[in-house]
């Protein structure tokens, strides 16, 4: 076991882990850490515990301090300068005419290197851009494209559910989520009414996914012959949530279509999956991406 804390450098951004030392850091603490890109400002969001080796990166770095009055002054400043520095970088991009959307700018805590995060249908020569920006701000430059739902979770906004978004509130990762998640889980296939504000399918599909799963092996699908109680029949309708059928039950039966719990049948012919034609609309296959 390794004793580690965790550390944002985002709101929702991934959390990483750090070794504590010999610090006494709490949560909801500031402190220094080394990365990759230099020296950083992050946000303890998991204190002191231990965790396997198998879920740490090696070699673990540590936490250089706890953040210092001076500390908290320069990173305050640092948001400062974002501001200024995205204001001189939208009239860059209009200057050399570049079809680009700025969405953020970050400064590296030690102001070594400064990253812009931008949107684009394709490929975008920015050389000229770059050689621009570092005459101005004297420093390294670093220009990243992004995606549309890293887009959504930078900027943020209110989700068709009326909370704030949750890649923007406290989703540290996107996970997969796929079509076969929205028809397991009987909601409409119409893109409109599946995708959530970056144009790709909602994040939220997958939090009850392993439930509809569990579920979906416990009930007999539509279109399965089963025994009831009631004589045999076949599946009309299925209430996963419920764990309710519906069974038609043969012809010359006088009680037509009745409900039962799936321990009440046994499945006497598989139903088949049924197909739909939206599977190969080009529309849904981009909201995958």
């Amino acid at each position: 076991m390794v004793t580690v804390v965790g550390v944002r450098f985002k709101k929702a951004g991934k959390i990483y882990y750090f070794d504590p030392g010999d610090f006494n850091i709490n949560e909801g603490s500031h402190v220094i850490v080394e990365t990759a890109r230099g020296i950083e400002f992050g946000n303890v969001v998991i204190p002191k515990r231990d965790v396997g080796e198998e879920e740490i990166v090696s070699p673990l770095k540590k936490v250089i301090r706890i953040a210092t009055e001076a500390d908290e002054k320069a990173e305050s400043e640092n948001r400062k300068r974002e501001i200024e520095a995205f204001n001189t970088c939208v009239k860059k991009i209009s200057k050399h005419k570049l079809d680009m959307k700025l969405i953020d700018v970050e400064y590296t805590f030690d102001n070594n290197k400064i990253l812009f995060y931008f949107t684009a249908d394709g490929r975008v020569d920015f050389r000229e851009l770059v050689k621009d920006l570092a005459a101005v701000f004297k420093t390294r430059i670093e220009l990243r494209q992004i995606g549309v739902r890293d887009e959504s979770k930078m900027m943020g906004g209110i989700g068709v559910c009326g909370r704030v978004l949750c890649c923007n509130s406290f989703l540290g990762d996107f996970e997969p989520v796929s079509i076969k998640m929205a028809k397991e889980q009987g909601l409409s296939l119409n893109p409109c009414k599946i995708s959530g504000c970056c144009g790709r399918l909602m994040c939220c599909l997958r939090y009850e996914q392993e439930v509809y799963e569990d579920l979906n092996k416990k009930v007999p699908k539509e279109g399965a012959i089963v025994e009831t109680p009631e004589g045999q029949g076949i599946v009309t309708d299925v209430g996963l949530l419920k764990e309710v059928i519906k069974v038609k039950l043969d012809k010359g039966s006088e009680t037509g279509i009745q409900v039962f719990k799936p321990c009440q049948v046994r499945v006497i012919k598989d139903g088949r999956k049924k197909e739909d034609d939206l599977d190969n609309d080009e529309d849904l296959k981009q909201l995958e991406d």
